[in-house]
């Protein structure tokens, strides 16, 4: 059984749940087969192996001081050297851009924002607003395949884990761009944005830089707080956690909208989620087309209703 390569997410050695979602989707395919890059590896290989990984490859270190280019010289070398069957990459911003400059190396093709994929490499996408399903495949070298976070639900399932080092001669080109700090920012004890399964998000609707009405919704979920790209743009919430076409991709279980109207923008950064509720005040949102359960209302009423119910059933 050939390969499944998957490019594994880890912070401080401890393995994002993204790439657990990837290992089972590996598992479809054929052989998964981690491969880790900078450190932390011995910590990381019982996740990995409790979700399938039957090898790891390890990577130098020094590696994960540069951005994309060199990871992407080691996932094309390790593609050719041991015949993988397809390549796996979670579908964040920088693992976007090694898929694409992995599939050029290879001479192969890369599919991007892929919601599912089955046994024969074929990938499923969500396109416009979530109306349309679509499935392409790579028809030409080793299938790059970005798959969005909470898109494939993960399921373990023992792997052997047997760890190998690999080495790779990455050019100069490829070291011209080096991390040369790093900076480590309070998460909180909300989860991370991208992998939560419950999403809070808050729009113009808030009115306001005051977004705890977000925020208490989200913390009695156990949710991430999202935003509109025009609560970012009026400086109500960081930057860092807009969803939207500029701002980062989520598929969460539950998506609530609050104050959001719906731009084609925002919802092509959560419209795959599997249940969209939206509270908004104009009954002609656009986010109503997309939602499953939709209030109108104002949200400085409805919200702080529904936290406090939700408080109540705990």
């Amino acid at each position: 059984m050939a390969e499944v390569l998957v490019l594994v997410d880890h912070v401080d050695g401890q393995v994002k749940k993204v790439t657990t979602e990837l290992l089972t989707a590996a598992r479809r395919i054929g052989e998964p087969a981690a491969v880790w890059v900078g450190d932390g590896a011995e910590s990381g290989k019982g996740a990995l192996a409790e979700y399938g990984a039957e090898k790891v490859y390890v990577a130098p270190a020094e590696l994960g001081d540069h951005v994309v280019a060199p990871k992407a010289e080691l996932l094309a070398k390790l593609a050719q050297d041991k015949g993988a069957a397809a390549i796996l990459v979670s579908a964040t911003a920088e693992n976007k851009e090694i898929a694409g400059r992995t599939a050029v190396k290879l001479g192969s093709g890369v599919l991007t924002d892929v919601v599912d994929v089955n046994a024969d490499i074929v990938a499923e996408h969500s396109i416009f607003g979530g109306a349309t399903v679509t499935h392409a495949r790579v028809r030409t070298g080793v299938p790059v395949v970005a798959v969005r976070p909470n898109s494939v639900p993960a399921e373990a399932a023992s792997g052997a884990a047997v760890e190998e080092a690999v080495s790779v001669e990455v050019s100069d080109a490829a070291r011209t761009a080096k991390v040369v700090d790093r900076v480590h920012e309070e998460q909180g004890e909300r989860p991370e944005l991208t992998e939560a399964a419950i999403v809070v998000s808050g729009g113009r609707g808030v009115g306001s830089d005051d977004f705890s009405v977000v925020e208490n919704l989200a913390d009695s979920l156990g949710a991430a707080v999202g935003a509109s790209r025009a609560a970012v743009d009026s400086g109500w919430y960081p930057n860092q956690f807009q969803v939207g076409q500029t701002g980062k991709t989520v598929s969460p279980n539950l998506y609530v909208a609050l104050g959001i109207s719906g731009a084609i923008q925002h919802r092509a950064g959560m419209q795959t989620a599997k249940n969209i509720v939206a509270v908004n005040k104009d009954p002609e949102a656009p986010i109503f087309e997309l939602a499953d359960y939709g209030v109108v209302g104002d949200l400085h009423t409805v919200a702080p209703q529904l936290t406090e119910e939700i408080k109540k059933r705990k």
